[in-house]
């Protein structure tokens, strides 16, 4: 299943350098405005965010196959809950895209939150873990890179849903000003 993360994550590696070609061609050549201008920095930036992601799922399968003992054992359930957050947020910002759906991408910027928590906590305990015992610190710090990848998964789910709405109202709701609209909009 690694080789196959890594398979796919060349394919995502190809196809971000040609989609990039293909935009700046369209800049180029088409001279778009208004909304269309907005799509394609749009999905400028989302090919970056997905190429990333990618880079993510490749580092957390060549972690995954190695013994963690028990170190990953004590944190399962928060592994499986951040990874569930996550491909769930993606999945959500991403259908936003393909519809254009910026209120089905505004609930994705409140998840993140609860993605840094699990993290946090899972940093907690393998650092507790690691100093009671020593001869699982290389695993446990497996286990935190894994949850960072993760963490940093549901970062880039929140940017595609940042930019599904900037490309459907032109609001800039990067770094949290999302809420400062949402109290403007709802008194």
């Amino acid at each position: 299943m690694a080789r196959s993360v890594e398979s796919l994550d060349d394919r995502i590696d190809s196809d971000e350098v040609q989609i990039h070609a293909l935009i700046l061609r369209i800049l180029a050549l088409r001279q778009p405005v208004a909304d269309d201008l907005r799509l394609l920095a749009t999905a400028l930036r989302l090919i970056t965010d997905l190429e990333r992601i990618g880079d993510q799922a490749v580092n957390i399968s060549r972690r995954a196959v190695q013994d963690d003992g028990v170190a990953k054992q004590l944190v399962d359930c928060e592994l499986n809950s951040m990874a569930n957050a996550a491909r769930h947020m993606l999945h959500v910002a991403l259908d936003a895209f393909v519809h254009w759906d910026d209120d089905g991408a505004e609930p994705v910027l409140g998840c993140d939150d609860a993605v840094d928590r699990l993290c946090a906590n899972i940093i907690s305990a393998m650092t507790t873990h690691m100093s009671q015992h020593s001869e699982e610190v290389a695993a446990g710090l497996r286990v935190i890179r894994v949850a960072k990848n993760i963490e940093r998964i549901a970062d880039h789910a929140t940017n595609v849903a940042e930019e599904v709405i900037f490309m459907v109202r032109a609001d800039d709701v990067r770094h949290g000003q999302w809420q400062a609209l949402g109290r403007t909009r709802n008194p």
